[in-house]
């Protein structure tokens, strides 16, 4: 399964108790992969600096990078299919260009996703992923 992480998500899977600390371990341990790309990662380590720290950013960063099953694309192709907040696009042409199968968030504004036919972009929050999870490993 390949995953594109929003931001939103990120923050919540990083510290060690957190509710959804399952998803970051799959990620380290190569069970799963990541897409992600220069603009994203830029993204990543702005918003983990305010959020935790520079020192915080720096590690995920690093484990993120160094990961095989870490797919870094370049996106030659801007889709420009969420309006309401154009910043989110990066996300979505990330998850075209890897070919992923959902991009994990909590933010609506992906939600206009679900109304275009062409590319075809699964959304799915941390929830629900981890029920998806959990019933395939049944």
């Amino acid at each position: 399964m390949i995953l594109v992480l929003d931001t939103n998500c990120l923050l919540q899977i990083i510290p060690k108790n957190a509710e959804h600390r399952w998803l970051f371990d799959l990620i380290k341990s190569e069970e799963i992969q990541l897409g992600i790309t220069n603009e994203i990662l830029a993204e990543y380590e702005e918003v983990l600096s305010d959020f935790y720290s520079p020192i915080v950013a720096d590690g995920v960063l690093r484990i993120l990078e160094t990961l095989e099953s870490v797919n870094h694309v370049q996106v030659y192709f801007k889709w420009n299919l969420i309006t309401a907040d154009p910043d989110d696009n990066k996300f979505s042409d990330c998850a075209i260009a890897v070919n992923a199968d959902y991009i994990v968030s909590y933010d609506r504004h992906f939600s206009v996703l679900k109304s275009i036919n062409f590319p075809n972009i699964s959304v799915i929050n941390l929830d629900d992923l981890k029920v998806l999870f959990e019933k395939t490993s049944e």
